[in-house]
């Protein structure tokens, strides 16, 4: 039996006689956990917030850092971004997003795309401020960007788990849930990728508000995911593409995750998501596995991917983004490039595969 063992010095020093005793095999992924969370909530002098040249997209940024990052290009681009709240989170924090787009015509078609879910995959919202600088940096150049940008809006909220994502910077870097508070228990949070309504809280996801998959007292008891969903719900007739970002695993997923059955437009989301992982392996090589999400990673219930494509949205997409485990929700600063990069490429063939009509 094969262990990968990720713990600090400190730990493995005492672990370490006790695998030995059992002649239990073991790898030690990272040396020092402590030291490789403190690098990357690090205080960093250097970072520049205040222009668009300036913001480095290299880094993991603070809830506040990307918050006055969304104001400063809401300001700043006026003529492609606005930005606006979709609503409240539970510790009463803006639910922010940007509307990204040239205001070319008064209807046209929209995707979807949410970052940060889970609190400490912090490679999401990292993605989320990737694409929209790409898209404002290299929408005059690039023919493809410039198709995007004329033809349809994006809607991109960096952060969708805000009260998580800054307790996972304050308090527990592992943090995965919302931050609600439960009457009965004194866990916190609900898993906000179990919480909405399609086949709720059936397997997957657990009825226990100490797991790490609890469901919620009852579907879209998140405001977070009751203020998405509504205006989802809201915006359905114009929205075609949901995408939402993970990590990690290196897969493109489409429903099902709460079953396995084919979905009835298989053939043109299967296409999609083919022809997206090819793009992405071409910038380094590196292989994503597809398919519905139910097959290729597990069965879940309640997922925000099941409940967009439920609620007319035809193609619904989850990325799970790098690695596979080595580094895990710690994936170092010097990967964001590289996995921002080649992610670029596979949102590019999603949303031009949109604008194409599919049989």
């Amino acid at each position: 039996m094969v262990t990968d063992v990720r713990v600090s010095q400190n730990t493995s020093r005492s672990l370490l006689p006790y695998l030995q005793q059992a002649n239990i095999q073991y790898t030690i992924l990272i040396s020092d956990l402590q030291k490789a969370i403190e690098n990357q909530t690090g205080l960093r002098s250097h970072r520049n917030r205040r222009s668009l040249s300036g913001y480095n997209y290299e880094v993991y940024h603070s809830l506040e850092e990307i918050q006055d990052w969304m104001h400063h290009l809401n300001k700043t681009h006026s003529d492609l971004v606005h930005m606006f709240s979709v609503g409240k989170s539970y510790e009463g924090r803006p639910l922010f997003v940007l509307k990204l787009g040239k205001r070319s015509r008064p209807y046209k078609k929209a995707v979807w795309i949410d970052c940060g879910i889970h609190a400490r995959e912090w490679i999401g919202p990292a993605f989320c401020q990737w694409f929209v600088k790409e898209a404002l940096q290299t929408y005059q150049t690039d023919a493809a960007m410039k198709k995007m940008l004329t033809q349809l809006y994006f809607y991109i909220m960096p952060v969708f788990n805000v009260d998580g994502y800054q307790f996972s910077w304050t308090n527990d870097r592992f943090w995965r849930k919302t931050r609600s508070k439960n009457t009965r228990f004194r866990c916190h949070g609900v898993d906000a990728n179990r919480n909405w309504k399609v086949k709720w809280c059936d397997e997957g996801a657990s009825f226990h508000p100490c797991d790490d998959t609890y469901c919620g007292p009852f579907p879209e008891s998140e405001p977070e995911v009751k203020a998405v969903a509504h205006f989802l719900r809201r915006h359905r007739k114009q929205i075609k593409a949901y995408l939402s970002f993970h990590a990690y695993a290196q897969m493109l997923l489409y429903p099902y995750s709460y079953k396995y059955a084919t979905i009835p437009n298989f053939n043109c989301v299967e296409s999609a998501a083919y022809n997206a992982v090819n793009a992405l392996q071409s910038a380094y090589g590196i292989r994503y596995r597809y398919g519905p999400a139910s097959s290729t990673l597990y069965v879940s219930s309640g997922s925000s991917m099941d409940w967009a494509y439920k609620n007319g949205i035809p193609y619904a997409f989850a990325f799970e983004l790098r690695d596979t485990g080595h580094f895990g929700f710690l994936l170092p600063e010097t990967l964001i490039k590289p996995t921002c990069t080649e992610t670029m490429l596979a949102v590019k063939n999603i949303t031009l595969h949109l604008l194409k009509k599919c049989h």
